[in-house]
């Protein structure tokens, strides 16, 4: 790793949208021939901060020096021609074409005027066996190969355009540990030959197997740039988050409802998905509220999700008051009295364009069957039932619920699920993006329900929120569940200790 002069440095960024401040004052800076890992929770700034260095925002102010002279990339276009290449988390290719058209698609070499198909292919095979130290039949569609071998494509793509600078941005997401292990030599022989690699991801055990240096945003705002091997995972921790252990253990702890009965109502052995999250147990019982805390993609969406039948386990098993349940679809779950609050509100809970009424009884009409429609007068009585049980405001049925606040939104999600009288429900962030006094009132009725008997599993990224109204809290870590608290063993401290690896 070159220590001489960058060849990228980026000084005081700023990037605002319409009331967002999204960078503000960021520094960043990469040396040739080495792995930068870029780490923050969401909405940190560093989608933002990609989008300003490959041209798709301009900057509102700051300095960006490109190989020691000033850079202003008018479009991802001159980015890439000036020798910054990007490989995305989703593969933007072709999957019906030749990997060697997929390589070359746009410059193929040609010849008398026509493509030179026999030259493309030992290209391509050349840039592949030179460059990534991967043989392949680039004659093969693109399609017919596994996701790791056709981000290997997308990445030869990238350095086929002369690239310096190369960003992956969650690169192993929907990879295996050997399709990751893959990777990572890849990245490495690259690193030899002199490319700078910007690393984004969620993984930290893959921050420290394979990055050199790290830089830390937080809401915005540059935390601070340290050598991988100087920088302990529980401080980089504290520092994604913005908390300090020694204050976090001072903290006061509400006293969490206790678990109810001795055969749990859901119970998950060896529960896992390819690509999802690891296979893992989790006991949840009636009355008992169980937390999942996490960072961002540890796979707390993706355990929710499974036990909802949202996504098909390839592994495990699930029982439902002690017997064995295949839930592999949400129907399924439903009748088992299983509800699922999604944290994305807007494209998996509200129905933008329909009214408060008609959001609160979707589920339960939808699991009638339509040729059992709700009488309107039915609907009502249901609507300012719940209306009033949930402080939902304004209190008009038929309000388009577009029109209402986030917390009063997430208060009629929660209603169209209580309806159906669940055993257990699911709540994947549900107070995120609503405001304190929204917050609290959800807290309260999370812990209401519990007292009644209901089941939670209670999914947020705020420790505290956790901590305050688990029972039990499952910990999990880079998409495998790490370790089970209970008791007085919930503490920050000790979830964040987790969440860090130590």
């Amino acid at each position: 790793m070159s220590e001489n002069r960058p060849i990228l440095k980026m000084t005081g960024i700023h990037k605002r949208f319409p009331g967002v401040h999204a960078l503000n004052g960021v520094d960043f800076r990469m040396f040739a021939g080495e792995v930068h890992a870029l780490m923050g929770e969401n909405g940190a700034g560093k989608s933002t901060l990609i989008k300003v260095l490959t041209g798709v925002y301009p900057i509102d102010g700051g300095e960006v020096e490109w190989e020691g002279r000033p850079f202003h990339p008018r479009s991802p276009l001159e980015a890439q021609q000036a020798g910054i290449s990007t490989v995305y988390q989703e593969i933007h290719l072709c999957p019906n074409l030749s990997v060697a058209e997929n390589i070359f698609i746009g410059r193929e070499p040609r010849k008398f005027g026509r493509i030179s198909w026999r030259a493309m292919n030992r290209a391509a095979e050349a840039l592949l066996a030179e460059r990534l130290n991967v043989k392949l039949d680039v004659t093969r569609p693109l399609g017919s190969f596994s996701i790791a071998v056709q981000q290997l494509v997308a990445i030869a793509r990238a350095l086929n355009i002369s690239a310096r600078l190369l960003i992956l941005d969650e690169p192993t997401s929907s990879l295996d540990r050997d399709e990751v292990n893959r990777l990572f030599a890849i990245m490495r022989h690259l690193k030899r030959q002199g490319l700078a690699i910007l690393f984004v991801t969620h993984f930290l055990d893959q921050v420290y197997e394979v990055s050199d240096r790290i830089t830390i945003l937080r809401n915005g705002r540059f935390i601070g740039e340290y050598p991988t091997r100087e920088l302990p995972r529980v401080e980089l921790v504290q520092k994604m988050i913005g908390k300090d252990l020694d204050l976090l253990g001072s903290l006061p702890k509400r006293t969490p409802p206790s678990a109810g009965g001795e055969r749990p109502f859901l119970q998950a052995a060896g529960l896992g998905r390819k690509g999802g999250v690891e296979p893992f147990d989790l006991a949840i019982g009636s009355g008992e509220i169980v937390g999942l805390a996490g960072l961002l993609g540890s796979g707390r969406t993706e355990t929710a999700r499974l036990l909802f039948g949202a996504d098909r386990a390839d592994q495990g098993k699930c029982f439902v008051e002690g017997r064995e349940a295949k839930l592999d679809s949400p129907r399924k779950a439903i009748d088992r009295g299983i509800a699922f609050c999604s944290e994305n509100r807007k494209a998996e809970g509200i129905i933008e364009d329909l009214t408060v009424r008609e959001n609160i009884i979707l589920a339960l009409q939808a699991h009638r069957g339509w040729f059992r429609a709700l009488s309107r007068r039915r609907q009502e009585e249901i609507a300012d039932e719940y209306i009033r049980a949930l402080d939902i405001r304004p209190a008009d049925p038929e309000q388009l619920i577009r029109n209402l606040s986030g917390g009063n939104q997430q208060k009629v999600i929660l209603a169209r699920w209580l309806l159906m009288n669940p055993r257990l429900l699911i709540l994947d962030e549900p107070t995120r993006g609503i405001d304190v006094g929204a917050k609290a009132e959800i807290q309260r009725l999370v812990l209401s329900l519990s007292e009644k008997g209901m089941a939670v599993l209670f999914i947020s990224s705020e420790l505290e929120e956790v901590i305050r109204v688990s029972s039990r809290v499952a910990v999990l870590r880079d998409r495998r569940h790490v370790r089970h608290l209970a008791g007085v063993e919930i503490r920050q401290s000790a979830i964040m200790q987790a969440i860090a690896g130590g």
